[in-house]
């Protein structure tokens, strides 16, 4: 199965957050997978969250990588990565049910098939996976875990 990638310069700026799902979803529209479908909900929502925490936590420049399948892929898997060039390693923490953040990777885990992260020369690679299995992802409900991105 052929796989397309592409990436994204994404600067150390909040505003980039919303161009980040834009470009996203543009980049949706030729790889087969509909704009109303949950995995396209969930990927940008994924997008959001990892570059959002890129932006916030290390202040740095990321790049943000898809990898997405053909558009005749049936049940396929599709992979998000974004890499900074900050060395600290993404740290859950637990957060109460007042607090207005602190909760994006409690949300990666809970929508994402797989997640991880590794280091990547003098920075690190967060990345995670969504298998595109529709019946299964709508079935599917989050597990909120109380967890969060905070770079220390």
């Amino acid at each position: 199965m052929q796989v397309l990638q592409v990436q994204l310069e994404i600067r150390p700026d909040p505003a980039e957050v919303g161009r980040a799902r834009r470009w996203t979803r543009s980049r949706l529209a030729g790889s087969g997978i509909a704009a109303d479908e949950p995995l396209a909900e969930t990927l940008i929502l994924l997008v959001s969250e990892l570059v959002t925490n890129a932006v916030v936590h290390t202040g740095c420049p990321a790049v943000l990588r898809l990898f997405l399948p053909g558009a005749t892929a049936g049940e396929a898997t599709v992979r998000l990565e974004v890499a900074d060039r900050s060395d600290r390693a993404p740290v859950p923490r637990c957060v109460d049910g007042d607090a207005t953040g602190g909760r994006g990777l409690a949300l990666v885990d809970g929508l994402a098939d797989r997640w991880g992260w590794s280091t990547d020369g003098a920075g690190k690679r967060i990345w995670c996976e969504l298998d595109r299995c529709t019946a299964a992802r709508e079935a599917a409900a989050p597990a909120w875990g109380g967890f969060a991105y905070e770079a220390v």
